[in-house]
């Protein structure tokens, strides 16, 4: 569910105080658009917004929610964005929230 390597690679290429940061800010952009996901979806943006969270998720790896991004992508992209499993992409973003949140501190390495 989570790259712990790619979290480790990122943590070192950035610098502990950095990397803080940069998942302070990754999950306040996420939250917003995973909000706008929750309440009011608009399909004629739903594949901007997917490859966006796409993007986020890789580089925090978070793999399973990013691999259902992909999913609703390329729905949408083949102009099927009402058949996109919103509700699949919320949850596995929040399951890979609490994931990376409980298990960061212990799967970091020193």
């Amino acid at each position: 569910m989570i790259d712990w390597a790619q979290v480790n690679t990122l943590r070192d290429d950035v610098g502990q105080e950095d990397f803080a940061e940069i998942v302070e800010i990754f999950i306040d952009e996420v939250e917003h658009v995973i909000e706008k996901l929750r309440t009011v979806p608009d399909l004629n943006t739903l594949g901007d917004d997917l490859h966006f969270l796409k993007g986020s998720a890789l580089n925090l790896g978070f793999l399973a929610f990013s691999e259902q991004c992909q999913l609703g992508e390329t729905n949408s992209a083949a102009g099927h964005a009402d058949q996109v499993d919103i509700p699949a992409i919320i949850s596995a973003y929040d399951a890979s929230k609490t994931k990376f949140m409980s298990e960061m501190p212990s799967a970091l390495t020193p």
